[in-house]
C-alpha cells in the first residue's frame, strides 16, 4: 500500500511531462508549417500591396478562423489602409545618355514638379553658355539654405525655364533613389520643362571633364498611383474588462521593388517576420483554448511595417477598442534566430513599472537583454505613442537581414517555441493582476535596423 502511495505522484508527474512534450511537438510542427509557407517562393516576399501579401493575408485569416478567433477587421479579418497616394514614373518615362538607356527609379527619377514633356539635344560639359538642356551640379549652387533640397531643385528649374532651357538634369545630389522616390508623394505646381534627378553613377559620367559631349534624350511622364496594404485582425472575446493586443508584421520586401533592385530576387523573410507571425498564430491557438479568460485578445498581423509602420499606425487609430481598456501590447519582430549566448532582446520594459518583475519571472533560464524604451524600428512604437505599455521581442540582427538568404531552414524552431512559452507566461501572470500603469520612456528613432 505504501509503495502505491509513493508511485502515484511519480506516475502523475510523468503523465504531465509527456503531455507537455506532446503539446510542444504540436506547437513546433505548427511553427515550422507557418514559417515555411509564409517564406516560400509562392508568396514572392510578401511586399505590401502585392499578390504575395494577399496570399499571406488569406493564409493568416484561414488559420485564425480554424482556431475559432473572431474576425475584427473592416471586411472579415481584413483591414485595408492606404500606404501611398501620389505619382510614379509611367511606362513611357525614359531617358538615354549617349544612346544608352537609363533605368528609371534607380539611375534617374523625374522630380514631382516636372512637366510631362520630352527634351533632346547635345550638351557640352562645363560649357559657359548653357545648351537647351541644362546640367546642374547641385553642390556648386549658391542656394537658399532655408529651403529644402526639393524646393531648391524647384527654384533652379524655374530659373532654367525662364532662361530658355527645354529640360534640366540635376546631378551630384546627396539623396538616395528611395528618398527621391518619396518626393513623388508631394504634388507641387508643375514646371514648364521636364526635370530629372540622376544617381551617383550617372553623376560621375556627367562630371567627366574630358567628355566631348553628352547626347541626351528624355521623355518624362508621371502617373497617379494609390497603393494599399492589408492588416489581418482577429479577436478573442472573453467578455473581460481589459484587452491585450498581440501583434507581428507579416509584410516583407517582395522582389526588392521598393529598394530599386534591378535583378528581381525573392526576399523570403523567414525571420523577418514569418517567425513573429507564426508565434502570433500559435499564441492565438493556445490562448483560445486556455483558462486565461480575464482579458480579451486582439490578434493583429500588420502589413506596411517596411513602409514606416503604416499598418500598425493605421490600426492604432482605427479600431473599435476603447484605448482605456487596452492593458498592453506585445510585438514580436524577428524572433526566429535565438542564440542562447547572445540572448533574447526585450524592449519596452520601462513603459510600465510592472514589467521588470513580470519579465524576471517569465525569463528564468533564458538570457535576456533588456531595453527600457517604448519606441524603435517596429510596430510596438505605434501603440507606445498611444500611451499603452508595450513589450518588444527580438532575437537580434544577422547577416541575412533584408537579404534573400533569410529562409526557413535557418530558423531556430526550439528557440522560437521558448519565446512563445515565455510570452504565454507573461500573459498568464497578468491574468489576475490590475491593469498595468503606463510610464513614458526615452524615445529611439524608428529607423531601419542596420
Amino acid at each position: 500500500m505504501k509503495k502505491t502511495t509513493w508511485l502515484l505522484p511519480l506516475v502523475f508527474t510523468t503523465m504531465i511531462a509527456d503531455a507537455q512534450k506532446k503539446t510542444d511537438r504540436k506547437t513546433l510542427n505548427n511553427l515550422q508549417q507557418h514559417i515555411t509557407y509564409l517564406s516560400s517562393d509562392k508568396l514572392e516576399g510578401r511586399r505590401t500591396g502585392g499578390a504575395g501579401e494577399q496570399l499571406a493575408a488569406a493564409y493568416i485569416s484561414t488559420q485564425l478562423q480554424q482556431i475559432g478567433v473572431a474576425p475584427q477587421g473592416d471586411d472579415g479579418f481584413k483591414q485595408v489602409f492606404i500606404v501611398k497616394e501620389g505619382r510614379e514614373p509611367a511606362e513611357n518615362c525614359t531617358m538615354s545618355l549617349n544612346h544608352t538607356q537609363l533605368h528609371v527609379g534607380a539611375q534617374f527619377i523625374p522630380l514631382p514638379f516636372s512637366a510631362a514633356k520630352s527634351a533632346k539635344g547635345e550638351v557640352l560639359p562645363n560649357a559657359n553658355e548653357p545648351d537647351n538642356i541644362w546640367l546642374i551640379n547641385i553642390n556648386e549652387l549658391d542656394t537658399d539654405k532655408r529651403k529644402s533640397r526639393l524646393e531648391q531643385y524647384q527654384q533652379q528649374t524655374q530659373i532654367a525655364a525662364k532662361s530658355g532651357a527645354t529640360g534640366i538634369i540635376f546631378f551630384n545630389g546627396k539623396e538616395t533613389p528611395a528618398e527621391v522616390s518619396q518626393w513623388l508623394e508631394h504634388n507641387p505646381p508643375a514646371a514648364t520643362i521636364p526635370a530629372v534627378w540622376v544617381n551617383g553613377d550617372i553623376s560621375k559620367k556627367l562630371s567627366d571633364d574630358e567628355a566631348n559631349a553628352f547626347l541626351i534624350d528624355m521623355q518624362v511622364s508621371l502617373k497617379k498611383v494609390k497603393r494599399t496594404g492589408t492588416n489581418v485582425i482577429g479577436y478573442i472575446d472573453n467578455k473581460a474588462p481589459r484587452t491585450i493586443i498581440i501583434g507581428a508584421h507579416y509584410d516583407h520586401l517582395g522582389l526588392g521593388e521598393d529598394e530599386q533592385i534591378k535583378d528581381k530576387t525573392i526576399f523570403h523573410g523567414a525571420d523577418d517576420n514569418a517567425s513573429g507571425v507564426a508565434a502570433l498564430l500559435e499564441l492565438a491557438r493556445i490562448l483560445k483554448a486556455s483558462r486565461l479568460h480575464n482579458q480579451n485578445y486582439i490578434i493583429a498581423a500588420f502589413s506596411g511595417k517596411e513602409q514606416g509602420l503604416c499598418g500598425s499606425k493605421y490600426f492604432a487609430s482605427h479600431n473599435n477598442i476603447d484605448p482605456a481598456q487596452v492593458n498592453y501590447m506585445i510585438n514580436m519582430d524577428m524572433i526566429g534566430r535565438l542564440d542562447p549566448g547572445r540572448g533574447l532582446q526585450i524592449g519596452g520594459i520601462g513603459t510600465s513599472p510592472g514589467w521588470p518583475s513580470i519579465i524576471t519571472t517569465a525569463s528564468k533560464g533564458t538570457r535576456v537583454v533588456l531595453d527600457s524604451s517604448g519606441t524603435g524600428p517596429s510596430d510596438h512604437t505605434s501603440f507606445y505613442k498611444k500611451n499603452i505599455p508595450v513589450l518588444y521581442f527580438y532575437t537580434g540582427a544577422h547577416s541575412d537581414y533584408h537579404q534573400p538568404g533569410d529562409v526557413a531552414d535557418k530558423i531556430n524552431y526550439d528557440g522560437t517555441l521558448s519565446i512563445v512559452k515565455m510570452i504565454y507566461d507573461i500573459i498568464d501572470q497578468t491574468n489576475n493582476m490590475e491593469k498595468l500603469a503606463f510610464t513614458p520612456t526615452r524615445e529611439l528613432q524608428a529607423t531601419a535596423r542596420k
